[in-house]
């Protein structure tokens, strides 16, 4: 038995179509032929080669290894992880399926795997920092085998998926540091994405310096730096809002915005949502804001299309990308307890 990541989309794009579909595809353009037929890597490459004369050939033998992983390594009880890239969340499934051409699909998903998904919206906190370096690996298809990662997950899962414990990483690592030397793979040297790690990092301090209502405080701050004028409830029963924040001189301007602050790394859901409907009327915010540092359900962001015009969804990443935009703005005190800085650094390229 093996563990893959697998990826869907460059940006998550395929994301839902994964889940809802119980599969994984393989997600290049205008790759139509029945690649089963193929029996040889040196094969695979030529049609590629074919398939696409202006890439250049390094690129083109880094996509045939995971096309041939996808065609013919992959096997039946082996798991797959899908780093979600709109939710902070891991799904974790098993492979139930035979490779699959059909011709007749809608581009790019021409060729497919069956999947169970057993393991859902599993929040990226409860993997160990070496698992998520692994999950962060500049490749669409590849095996994760380094520091016993398989028989980690498995123990996750045997345990309900939570955390992974120091007991958990000692026993399958032999130290509660696992090291990070070993490739990822048998199959390929892999880059990693130092954007994706230097968030990661951002995350985790986030985690120990802003929890509870001190979340809160830090999207409180955030406003403040984009020009509204903040009421930030103190910790407690809030009444319905934990922030209201305005866009005028003193909180009397025309924008008026009703935020809800969730700092666990749970996924919200649909009923928790809709309690902030009710708060805006009670506080009568014409918007308002939900912030969810563990993301939403999966039906969530669809279900809200209703309210566009009314409410918007901050998950982590979102409140990442505003913090990012205003860090120069923000108040010394909040900058000393979160120390950032921004680094110039060469694009990696599978060139």
């Amino acid at each position: 038995m093996e563990l893959w990541l697998t990826r869907a989309g460059s940006h998550g794009e395929f994301e839902q179509k994964f889940l809802d579909e119980r599969r994984i595809y393989l997600t290049w353009d205008g790759l139509n032929a029945n690649l089963a037929a193929l029996d040889s890597r040196e094969s695979l490459l030529e049609h590629l080669e074919e398939a696409y004369p202006d890439e250049k050939l390094k690129r083109l033998q880094n996509h045939s290894s995971q096309i041939w992983a996808f065609t013919k390594s992959m096997q039946n009880g082996d798991w797959v992880v899908l780093p979600s890239k709109k939710q902070p969340v891991v799904y974790v499934g098993r492979i139930t399926g035979d490779y699959i051409h059909n011709p007749e699909s809608p581009d790019p998903f021409f060729h497919w795997r069956t999947v169970d998904w057993f393991g859902l919206e599993i929040p990226r906190s409860h993997f160990g920092q070496d698992l998520l370096y692994s999950f962060g690996a500049f490749m669409t298809i590849c095996r994760i085998r380094r520091n016993n990662a398989l028989q980690r997950l498995q123990a996750m899962y045997e345990n309900g998926w939570k955390a992974e414990s120091t007991k958990s990483l000692v026993k399958h690592t032999g130290n509660a540091v696992s090291g990070q030397a070993d490739d990822i793979s048998d199959d390929d040297s892999v880059e990693f994405n130092l954007a994706d790690l230097a968030k990661q990092q951002v995350v985790a301090l986030i985690e120990q310096k802003f929890k509870g209502h001190e979340l809160t405080r830090l999207v409180a701050s955030i406003l403040k730096a984009q020009g509204y004028t903040v009421w930030q409830s103190p910790e407690g029963a809030d009444g319905g809002a934990d922030i209201l924040a305005s866009n005028g001189m003193m909180g009397f301007g025309s924008q008026t915005i009703c935020v809800e602050v969730k700092s666990g790394t749970g996924t919200v859901d649909r009923p928790t949502v809709d309690k902030l409907l009710g708060a805006m009327s009670k506080f009568n915010a014409d918007h308002g804001l939900f912030v969810a540092w563990g993301g939403f359900k999966q039906n969530v962001q669809k279900d809200m299309a209703s309210s566009f015009f009314r409410l918007r969804l901050w998950s982590q990443d979102d409140l990442l990308n505003e913090l990012f935009a205003v860090y120069d703005k923000l108040e010394d005190e909040l900058k000393a307890q979160l120390p950032l800085k921004r680094v110039w650094t060469v694009v990696a390229s599978e060139d």
